[in-house]
């Protein structure tokens, strides 16, 4: 996919330089919100266990600091002077995910509180149970019956109760994720094999059963643009996406094979019985496993609340956004823009095609 430079300035009128410290930055989802704030003229923060080597593989336009996102003092030193953290940081390969996402976000609130800053946490679908129904608002009861759910729910419940201490909070919640530079979810993981051509395709869902999916990019800016509404923000805010809903469950499988250029292909059954049956030893399968609620049963969140506030979603056509993933899981060969026409710098297309310097 063809990269283009960020540009240094967007046509914005002059105003004291909007900072963010990015936690995670080297991931998928706070890679591309450290991407859209740069091309939108905030400057940028990220801490990170070994900043040299992060800087190393292309620092340039990003503060790379040492530091443990497990070190309170680290992450409050880290904020100093932020309007923004972006807490994206999870443990990698999920391992000791319930022993360190909880510390790991209650140092985030320490460093927004200290700093005066807004918290930003990406949220999913996951902490929402059965009584949710099949279209939960942002107000929906949150009585996960998962444990990675029910660790989500407790973040967010923190959050909540941090807003009395006057720490402003937003969520931002999307379906299952899928873009450029997205590693550990459905679609790298289960839909098709990175780094190979698309040869075979499986899909875990059930025929009929919808299922939500959200564009990284298309997140990233969402995130964004909400923050540029600090005014209009409540102090503890939540918004849901609507993304991509694949009404049939078999919609994200046929644009994998349109854009691989195999538009006859059949997807294959996932096989659930090897996930459970490896999910006891294998931490991926079991957050895996976990998650299977979710192919069997729809649950779609509307976006009526996002759109009254921004006025619209961003939005990108299935099949770009998933020509974009393939490529950047080299699935498929990097084809860039071929109709000439120019991009906008801030929509989600230009902001999935700008370098990152330090992501992996």
């Amino acid at each position: 996919m063809k990269q283009q430079p960020i540009p240094a300035d967007n046509g914005r009128p002059t105003r004291r330089e909007r900072v963010a410290l990015v936690l995670g930055a080297t991931g998928g989802i706070g890679g591309e919100v450290a991407r859209c704030l740069q091309v939108r003229g905030w400057r940028i923060r990220a801490l990170n266990r070994n900043a040299a080597a992060a800087a190393e593989q292309g620092g340039e336009g990003i503060e790379w600091l040492q530091g443990d996102a497990m070190t309170r003092e680290a992450v409050v030193a880290a904020a100093r002077g932020a309007d923004v953290i972006v807490h994206a940081v999870n443990p990698p390969g999920y391992r000791r995910w319930d022993e360190v996402v909880l510390p790991m976000l209650d140092n985030s609130i320490a460093a927004a509180k200290s700093a005066g800053a807004r918290l930003l946490l990406p949220g999913t679908v996951y902490n929402f149970g059965p009584d949710a129904g099949a279209a939960p608002t942002e107000a929906a009861p949150q009585n996960p019956l998962t444990r990675k759910g029910a660790i989500r729910a407790e973040m967010e419940r923190r959050l909540r109760a941090a807003a009395g201490q006057g720490v402003r909070s937003l969520v931002v919640r999307a379906g299952d994720y899928f873009g450029p530079g997205a590693a550990n979810n459905w679609f790298s993981k289960g839909l098709v094999k990175p780094g190979r051509p698309v040869e075979a395709i499986t899909n875990p869902g059930r025929a009929g059963v919808g299922h939500q999916w959200g564009y990284l990019p298309d997140v990233a800016l969402t995130m964004v643009e909400l923050l540029e509404q600090e005014e209009r923000l409540d102090v503890a805010d939540v918004f849901h996406m609507a993304g991509h809903w694949d009404h049939d469950g078999q919609q994200m499988a046929a644009a994998i094979a349109r854009v691989a250029g195999r538009p006859a292909m059949k997807p294959r059954r996932f096989p659930w019985w090897l996930v459970s049956l490896l999910a006891p030893v294998v931490p991926l399968f079991r957050e895996l496993a976990e998650m299977r609620y979710l192919w069997e049963k729809p649950l779609r969140m509307g976006n009526a609340r996002l759109v009254a506030l921004l006025g619209r979603e961003p939005h990108t056509p299935l099949d770009d956004a998933v020509r974009a993933t393939l490529e950047g899981l080299g699935c498929v060969p990097g084809t860039g823009r071929s109709d000439g026409d120019p991009v906008d710098a801030a929509s989600p297309a230009a902001v999935a095609r700008q370098p990152l310097p330090g992501l992996r």
